[in-house]
């Protein structure tokens, strides 16, 4: 069956008008209820930004997908390689085709971002763009969202700025898993973090710390950990064997299941000698052994509110700017 503006309507108990509304950006109808249109026409499919052309053909409305990569950073050219990402990326690509067709994955250097987006500007028109910019300095999101008309940038937030955003709720994921921790029992804790900060790292160390703080517990051992080491040969950059406390929280699910193998391979026992905790809930973590303790983040959420995002930008006129902090959980298995 073919949806029909009634029918999004009618499961919106709105009139038909109302719809028509929302969708071209018009007044007349509350914020509430322009909200409440959109979040049916992203569970149903609905593509709401097509628009007929003479003759009754329908022009699709087109999107580019930017990934911002830095070498030395999280989302480097191995980007792919990751779990979380690669999950991230390839629902986001999935499921913006109900957002329009015409999507186009563009891959620019962080370290030469300024005219990496100058030349994709001159060779094509982009006027509606998701960024995946996990990397990104608030310098560099400014700089983004003055040269393109829509945007929504996921995977980071800054809060000072008057941009759209979507990410997880990391202190919050963070300050609650240091209270698991700490009402385990355990005092003697280790976290592990990345030597190369971004938004959304730099707001779960500080989740995590407060937590501690609370409790007037002090942190143990601090791993500065070298992203780049995690897919090569050889000992882990930043990480002793030295001294180890009782638990160790990863900034990452990838982070965590190295940490594990190289403990392993060391004769020190997860949980038994040390309990570890990861960020992400990659699918490798349920078939590790043991099974990760972790975080999981919902993808499909986050990708669902990005969409929903850059529609409403683009059928509001005066659409103000949404910060979006996607809710987590504790998924609780054998490491910890």
């Amino acid at each position: 069956m073919t949806l029909k503006m009634a029918n999004i309507a009618k499961m919106a108990h709105v009139s038909t008008s109302a719809v028509s509304l929302a969708l071209n950006g018009k007044a007349g109808i509350s914020q509430e209820t322009r909200e409440k249109i959109f979040k049916i026409i992203n569970e149903t499919g609905y593509e709401p930004l097509r628009k007929r052309r003479k003759g009754g053909s329908r022009k699709v409305a087109s999107c580019d997908l930017m990934i911002i990569s830095d070498e030395k950073g999280i989302v480097n050219r191995h980007y792919y390689s990751l779990p979380f990402f690669d999950h991230l990326v390839a629902n986001l690509t999935q499921s913006v085709t109900g957002f329009g067709t015409d999507l186009r994955i563009d891959n620019l250097k962080i370290n030469h971002l300024i005219q990496d987006l100058e030349f994709l500007l001159q060779t094509k028109s982009i006027t509606n763009a998701i960024v995946l910019g996990t990397d990104l300095t608030s310098t560099q999101v400014k700089y983004i969202s003055s040269k393109i008309k829509h945007v929504v940038f996921l995977d980071t937030y800054f809060e000072e700025l008057n941009c759209d955003f979507v990410t997880m709720d990391n202190y919050r994921a963070t300050y609650e898993a240091a209270n698991y921790i700490l009402e385990k029992g355990y005092t003697q804790i280790g976290y592990a973090a990345s030597i190369k900060e971004n938004a959304n790292f730099l707001q779960r160390r500080a989740g995590f710390l407060d937590a501690l703080k609370n409790k007037k517990i002090s942190l143990q051992n601090l791993y500065k950990i070298d992203p780049a080491s995690l897919t090569k040969i050889g000992p882990l950059a930043g990480f002793s064997y030295k001294n180890l406390p009782e638990v160790i929280f990863c900034e990452t699910d990838y982070m965590a299941l190295r940490i594990i193998k190289d403990l392993t391979k060391n004769n020190i026992k997860v949980p038994d000698d040390v309990k570890i905790m990861g960020f992400d809930d990659i699918s490798e973590g349920k078939l590790a052994s043991p099974s990760l303790t972790t975080i999981h983040v919902p993808i499909d959420q986050i990708v669902n509110q990005v969409i929903f995002q850059l529609q409403a930008q683009v059928a509001t006129s005066d659409w103000n700017a949404q910060k979006s902090l996607i809710g987590t959980h504790l998924v609780v298995r054998q490491s910890l």
